[in-house]
C-alpha cells in the first residue's frame, strides 16, 4: 500500500519520480536537473497557491543550488532531506538512490524555513556555536551534522546552521540535550 501524502513533491528528475511513485502517492513535479526555468517558478507558485510544495532534491551540491534557486523564487516551500550517506548506490547520490524509510522519514520531517524565520524568537548567536563545539573546532564538522541529522535541518554549514537553529526556535538547552548522545 502507497503512503499518500497531499502536497505536490518537486524532484530533479524523472527517475526520482519513478522510485518515489512506487511507494507514495502524490502530485510529482520534475525541474529537469539544475536547468530550472521561470516556467517551474510559475508551476510552483500556482500550486502553492492551493496546496503544499515539498522540496526533495539530491544530497548533493546540484541538488544544493536548485534547492536555493526554488526557494528564492517560491520562498514558501517546505523542504525534506534525505541523509547522503544512505542515499549512495552505484555511485551515484540522489534521492533515486536512497531508500523507501529514509525518504518517508525525510518528507515527515519536512519544514518550511520560510513560515518558521517569519515567526523566530530565538536569537542563538555564532558565539553560542563556539561555546558548543559546533564551529571552529576539529571535530565541529561532525558535531553540526550528527545535530543537523537529528534535528532533520539538511546538511548546513555554520551560518546556514544558525540560521536554520534560529528560524525553528530551537534552544540551547535542546542542543547541549542533543549532544550529549556525540561520542
Amino acid at each position: 500500500m502507497k503512503t499518500i501524502i497531499n502536497a505536490l513533491i518537486v524532484v530533479e528528475g524523472k527517475t526520482d519520480i519513478n522510485f518515489l511513485s512506487s511507494f507514495i502517492e502524490a502530485d510529482f513535479y520534475e525541474v529537469n536537473g539544475s536547468s530550472v526555468k521561470k516556467e517551474d517558478f510559475d508551476f510552483i507558485n500556482k500550486y502553492l497557491s492551493r496546496g503544499k510544495v515539498i522540496l526533495l532534491t539530491d544530497p548533493d551540491y546540484p541538488g544544493i543550488q536548485i534547492r536555493n534557486k526554488i526557494k528564492e523564487n517560491c520562498p514558501n516551500v517546505y523542504e525534506a532531506f534525505v541523509r547522503k550517506e544512505f542515499s549512495i548506490k552505484n555511485n551515484k547520490v540522489g534521492v533515486a538512490e536512497s531508500t523507501k524509510d529514509e525518504v518517508l522519514n525525510a518528507l515527515k520531517n519536512a519544514v518550511n524555513f520560510y513560515e518558521l524565520k517569519n515567526n523566530s524568537k530565538n536569537n542563538l548567536k555564532m558565539s553560542d556555536l563556539y561555546e558548543l563545539g559546533l564551529c571552529g573546532r576539529e571535530d565541529s564538522f561532525y558535531k553540526r551534522k550528527y545535530l543537523s541529522e537529528k534535528l532533520h535541518l539538511g546538511f548546513t554549514n555554520s551560518k546556514t546552521f544558525l540560521k536554520r537553529v534560529n528560524m525553528l526556535n530551537i534552544k540551547k538547552e535542546e542542543i547541549l540535550e542533543v549532544l550529549k548522545d556525540v561520542k
